[in-house]
């Protein structure tokens, strides 16, 4: 069964270069062997998208396919798709087969043919085996193809920044995680994926950081967030509690007569960017005991009751 292109990549054939792009990264991680070592057909599905991308993702090649001029497989459809009308004359003379045929300025050739390029059905060896070697082949340089790898991360040392050490395809990589780094976050190694093809520059490695759940803390851009459970003694009363920062233990000071959900912010205890630093923002919560406390009870009994909703 001929296959689409577009229909294996999961996009419109009228989609931009760059959204091509995006939905093959996606796909070539998601099939990546390396990542799928238990899935069979996972080396068949990446195989199948890497093609489809090696096409539609080349300017020149999609235009051709979508001329029907190659198929799925990069194939030429068939002899003679870009010869002109049957008025047409063609000069085969002087031993050559193609001798009557000119290279143009584009790397195709001229002459009566009316500047049809035989090179996109047989390619430019064969010029250079009729000619007696005095064309030379041309090869198009081709960058690497990218490879995709997923990596764990601590939260805390996520949010902190830190720099770890990677096994990428036998060989061990200092791997820098910059302070703030979030979950589906992608960092790039430039140069370190698949070789360059005819001479043209090696893909990268495309890393996509998990971010692990932390007990406790929350992370919202470069603030970081903490729920601070309080007793009604504290609440009531006042109190200053330690509380943990990703920097270490810190004091704060929970003013009398405090409800929950009221905040406090910790300036500069949050996750520090290159340019900039964020608080940790605590939120408290009044937490009753769990069982009968008959001293509260008859306490309450000496308060009376006041008025907290306005509906």
């Amino acid at each position: 069964m001929v296959k689409d292109l577009y229909q294996v990549l999961g996009v419109s054939k009228t989609a931009t270069e760059a959204e091509i792009k995006s939905a093959y990264r996606k796909l070539a991680r998601k099939y990546h062997p390396d990542l799928n070592k238990d899935d069979k057909t996972a080396a068949e599905k990446f195989k199948e998208v890497s093609n489809a991308y090696d096409i539609i993702g080349n300017a020149e090649k999609r235009k051709k396919y979508d001329n029907k001029e190659i198929d799925e497989n990069g194939k030429p459809t068939g002899f003679g798709a870009g010869f002109g009308g049957g008025s047409e004359s063609y000069d085969f003379s002087g031993g050559n087969p193609f001798g009557g045929f000119k290279r143009g300025a584009a790397g195709g050739f001229g002459g009566d043919a009316g500047g049809f390029d035989f090179s996109s059905i047989f390619g430019e060896d064969i010029f250079s085996q009729f000619a007696g070697g005095a064309q030379r082949t041309r090869s198009t340089a081709r960058k690497g193809q990218d490879v995709a790898y997923n990596m764990r991360v601590d939260f805390l040392d996520a949010a902190r920044g830190v720099e770890k050490q990677v096994n990428l395809g036998g060989k061990n990589v200092n791997v820098k995680i910059p302070a703030g780094m979030q979950s589906g976050q992608t960092l790039r190694l430039k140069g370190m994926g698949n070789s360059g093809i005819n001479g043209g520059a090696n893909g990268d490695v495309l890393i996509t950081v998990n971010v692990d759940e932390h007990p406790y803390f929350k992370a919202d851009n470069l603030n970081i967030l903490l729920d601070l459970p309080i007793s009604v003694v504290e609440a009531v009363k006042g109190a200053k509690i330690t509380v943990p920062t990703i920097n270490g233990k810190v004091a704060v000071k929970v003013p009398p007569m405090s409800s929950s959900g009221e905040k406090l912010r910790l300036k500069g205890q949050g996750i520090k960017s290159k340019t900039a630093t964020g608080d940790e923002i605590i939120t408290l919560q009044v937490m009753l005991p769990k069982k009968k406390n008959t001293q509260l009870e008859n306490a309450i009994e000496q308060v009376d009751n006041y008025a907290v909703r306005s509906f």
